[in-house]
């Protein structure tokens, strides 16, 4: 069996792949591959899938599947699978990282700092204590995103259309209802034809306070044109993301220039820990496929 690992995963995961037959970091030989492992940088399309003549299986490091034609795929027998626990505690401590980040004024202190200005009095900072935090979408993620809520003495309400109930969020029945009072709106979800688009003008209007908007979920959840009209005229203090219509955005992106933004390059999965998590989980989805005579 070969085994194509198409993007970055951790360093050891070759070796530990091994087991299973030879393993290749060769795009070139995607024809003859049993096994692909891809994060977010391969986009398993049609053509893509087409090209793969031998293919059994696609495992996706991370959380979505956007990146992946996954009903294509499987018309042609090729199973799909993802590693949606592993990245939790990475994505949620970055989320939180910008959450703190915002109200403490870090960035606007640091560069005014370098450039030799002392403007304390300027920066005025606010507390996470007491205020409430809107999550959309209550996963993975976003659960270890409410926990640590909680520890900081936040309000947490939450809109899932899938979800009715949750022992660490009170449920609204719709997100206007949700993000109508929230200080902070923290979005956790999945790319789809029902999430595009889904903060929006019609949904900013709602809002009663001016909150903090955090995205670490997927780019195109967003409407740019709404969100910067918002950032420009107050409506929305600030929009902090780790997340973009593609890896890197297109330079017209609207985020890119608008006013009160904190951008991180998709970082959520990055850290080391999450790699060795990814890893982990890939090795078994591989492991019990193998055992069941799946692949």
């Amino acid at each position: 069996m070969l085994l194509l690992i198409s993007d970055a995963f951790d360093a050891a995961l070759p070796e530990k792949l091994a087991d299973f037959g030879e393993v290749t970091t060769d795009k070139s030989r995607l024809a003859d591959a049993d096994v692909v492992l891809i994060r977010s940088k391969t986009k398993c399309n049609k053509e893509y899938i087409d090209n793969a003549d031998n293919l059994k299986l696609i495992v996706r490091g991370g959380v979505g599947i956007d990146n992946i034609d996954k009903e294509y795929a499987e018309s042609k027998g090729i199973a799909v699978r993802n590693t949606p626990k592993a990245s939790s505690i990475a994505v949620a401590e970055l989320t939180f990282a910008h959450m703190l980040s915002v109200p403490n004024r870090i960035i606007e202190g640091h560069n005014s700092m370098n450039e030799g200005k002392w403007i304390k009095k300027e920066l005025k900072r606010t507390e996470l204590f007491g205020k409430t935090l809107c999550l959309v979408g209550i996963g993975n993620i976003s659960k270890e995103v409410a926990k640590r809520a909680a520890a900081f003495g936040m309000k947490v309400v939450a809109y899932d259309k899938y979800v009715s109930e949750s022992n660490l969020a009170e449920m609204k029945g719709s997100l206007s209802e949700a993000a109508s009072d929230a200080d902070y709106i923290s979005m956790h979800l999945p790319l789809t034809p029902e999430t595009e688009g889904m903060m929006n003008g019609e949904i900013i209007n709602g809002f009663t306070k001016k909150p903090v908007i955090i995205n670490t979920g997927r780019g195109g959840c967003i409407n740019a044109d709404d969100l910067k009209a918002a950032l420009e005229d107050g409506r929305v203090s600030a929009y902090a993301t780790d997340v973009w219509p593609s890896d890197p955005p297109p330079s017209d992106y609207p985020i890119l220039s608008a006013k009160n933004v904190q951008m991180t390059p998709h970082l959520g999965a990055s850290s080391a820990e999450n790699l060795l998590r990814i890893g982990a989980e890939a090795y078994s989805i591989i492991d019990e496929l193998v055992k069941g005579g799946k692949i």
